[in-house]
């Protein structure tokens, strides 16, 4: 029986380096517009200039892509699959996360959207998630220097929070482990020490 599709189902969010990826198709179409690509060849070279690429010029894509994970997560939240539709790859387990762990950093133009978005839907009550967020990527490109700062700022703030957090998290985790494992050798040692009073009892009747 084939399966059905959702449908009216949000976009996928798409990665920075998916971005990448896209832009270099498109400069090389421009460039070579004729030329038949060699999807194996034209992936490794991209791979490659990713690797070697700095991580301020990395950012212009990474800011493209937490626009899109904004508009994806806006819009799955208004999203019900219809009845019969199957999930693509069946069930997937879902990892436990431990509510002890810290809370993980979020960038300068997270920082930016969360002060920013609720402006945007007082002014623009009638766009959707997906051109909230195409504006709110606008506003951020041509924010002031010193705003931008601010934000920049934020997010070194929260990264350095977030480190020292895991950083004494992971120690807890350590101490708890350690404790368990002192703990079992003893109760080793007391089972031992029972056991040779055992015998000894055993040997003196």
């Amino acid at each position: 029986m084939p399966k059905m599709k959702a449908e009216n189902k949000p976009r996928g969010r798409m990665t920075a380096y998916a971005y990448f990826v896209q832009t270099c198709r498109e400069e090389h179409k421009k460039m070579h517009p004729e030329e038949n690509v060699v999807f194996a060849e034209f992936s490794k070279k991209c791979a490659e200039r990713w690797k070697s690429m700095s991580d301020e010029d990395k950012k212009r894509f990474q800011e493209k892509a937490e626009i899109d994970k904004i508009r994806y997560e806006e819009q799955m939240k208004d999203y019900t699959p219809p009845d019969g539709v199957e999930k693509r790859g069946g069930k997937k387990r879902k990892q436990i996360k431990d509510p002890n762990a810290p809370k993980k950093s979020i960038s300068a133009f997270f920082w930016f959207c969360h002060d920013e978005r609720s402006k945007v839907k007082q002014d623009n009550p009638d766009l959707s998630m997906g051109d909230i967020s195409k504006v709110l990527g606008r506003r951020w490109a041509d924010v002031n220097p010193e705003i931008r700062m601010k934000y920049e700022s934020m997010a070194i703030q929260d990264k350095a929070r977030y480190e020292k957090e895991m950083s004494d998290y992971k120690n807890g985790q350590k101490q708890t482990d350690n404790a368990f494992v002192q703990q079992q050798q003893q109760q080793q040692q007391q089972q031992q020490q029972i056991a040779q009073l055992q015998q000894l009892q055993r040997q003196q009747q």
